[in-house]
């Protein structure tokens, strides 16, 4: 079975394609001054774009981690995740709270989605 690697680099690669699946690197927002909210829409708005350039979308995913560095922030990320997910095709899902890489970065996701 053949690998496509998209948007790949020395470190990582945004989004793998094996088989019928699709793997998404974990995902943060580009602008960190953001909030909450801010953040999730701009991962989610990736997520659209790296599915989208491996063939998929959103009504695809099969599950998401979500890592948030508050977890009473877990309100405020769902608002912007419920607006955006596929109705009736909801994934299997955790969200934890963690330290991410970088102290700015409020909320970073990871999804695997069917082609």
């Amino acid at each position: 079975m053949s690998i496509k690697r998209v948007n790949a680099g020395p470190r990582m690669s945004s989004a793998v394609v094996h088989g019928n699946t699709v793997y998404l690197a974990g995902l943060t927002a580009d602008d960190t001054k953001a909030d909450v909210k801010g953040q999730t829409k701009q991962i989610l708005d990736k997520i659209d774009h790296f599915l989208k350039e491996a063939g998929t979308d959103k009504s695809k995913i099969l599950s998401a981690n979500i890592w948030l560095t508050d977890i009473g922030t877990w309100s405020q990320m769902n608002e912007v995740w419920d607006a955006w997910v596929s109705p009736g095709n909801t994934p299997a899902r955790a969200t934890v709270e963690a330290k991410l890489a970088n102290p700015a970065l409020k909320v970073e996701i990871m999804v695997q989605a069917a082609l």
